[in-house]
């Protein structure tokens, strides 16, 4: 009987089911979140307006906004580089004591 209990707690994974666990109440959440915001929105354009499905405009507006934040990053990470660039100073040329 303990060479069954031994196997047990061998093959026993708590952080699997944990993970298990978790990705089946994120798939919960997900299909809860879609079909809780079904309706259709109106979405005024500068040039024109759509009609969508709600979920469709609150994903839309997310890659945007994680399109942008990737974006601006990458730019404030190239203007540090240069800044830290210029900042470097040159040597002064080594006087031969001719002055």
């Amino acid at each position: 009987m303990s060479s069954d209990r031994e196997q047990f707690e061998r093959s026993w994974q708590p952080r699997l089911w944990i993970r298990v666990g978790a990705l089946i109440l994120i798939a919960a959440w997900l299909i809860a979140f879609i079909a809780g915001n079904d309706e259709e929105a109106s979405v005024d354009f500068v040039l024109g307006e759509a009609r969508t499905s709600l979920i469709w405009v609150i994903l839309l507006s997310l890659l945007a906004g994680l399109v942008g934040g990737v974006l601006l990053s990458q730019l404030h990470r190239r203007r540090q580089a240069r800044s830290s660039e210029a900042s470097v100073e040159t040597p002064e040329p080594i006087s031969d004591g001719d002055e």
